[in-house]
């Protein structure tokens, strides 16, 4: 059943089918609402970011290492915590 954006279906027809809905949601990415007695209790959509391990792996080769990362930003002399 198709109301306007969101696909819903009825939790006897998704259990009856599921394994039907599960790939058409794979394959066109499509998102499901789940009803049990006319009432969204359940939405399936797809896996995002499959294959990744962390969503920062996406940032990966967008950044340019310029001096050094791991010393620190001023030198010694204008640390204050050194100062006596």
């Amino acid at each position: 059943m198709n109301t306007g954006h969101m696909n819903t279906i009825n939790a006897s027809e998704f259990k009856a089918r599921c394994l039907a809905i599960l790939d058409r949601v794979h394959e066109t990415g499509e998102r499901m609402v789940i009803l049990k007695r006319g009432r969204p209790v359940a939405e399936l959509s797809p896996v995002t970011g499959e294959g990744r391990a962390y969503p920062q792996a996406e940032l990966e080769g967008t950044v340019t290492i310029v001096g050094d990362v791991v010393g620190p930003v001023l030198p010694e002399d204008h640390w204050d915590s050194l100062k006596r």
